[in-house]
């Protein structure tokens, strides 16, 4: 099964249980948007080698950074504010984003794109760089 094929999957969907859309489609539709250049991400691997002109953003929010912890020099600007905080960020760098898993990471990316600002969503988010690191 194509990455195409799985955006338009039909799950069992029961309303007052679950999304309209499952996971498996997310997962599908930014994978699709990273394969034809519609998004940008980057790989925990590449996360230690970060130049002066990359800057981190942590989107998540501030209880989940002191339960299971965060990117050292990270900014950190939950999702949800992230509309009317947006001009801390310098528009001359990098963002690169991450979040949990990679949801709001995407989320982020797309109202920073959006508005100018060249970034990049962490694959899989800070989950995925903590078990490939441990």
């Amino acid at each position: 099964m194509t990455v195409e094929q799985l955006q338009h999957l039909e799950l069992t969907y029961a309303p007052p249980y679950g999304s309209a859309k499952d996971v498996i489609n997310q997962a599908a539709f930014v994978a699709n948007n990273i394969i034809k250049g519609d998004a940008t991400a980057i790989h925990y691997d590449e996360i230690d080698n970060l130049t002066e002109d990359q800057i981190l953003l942590d989107v998540r929010n501030p209880g989940e950074l002191e339960s299971v912890g965060y990117l050292e020099g990270a900014i950190n600007i939950p999702v949800d504010q992230l509309r009317h905080r947006m001009s801390e960020l310098p528009k001359d760098k990098e963002i690169v984003i991450y979040c949990q898993v990679g949801l709001r990471g995407n989320v982020a990316y797309r109202q920073l794109v959006n508005n100018g600002y060249k970034a990049r969503n962490l694959i899989g988010g800070y989950r995925t760089y903590k078990f490939a690191k441990a």
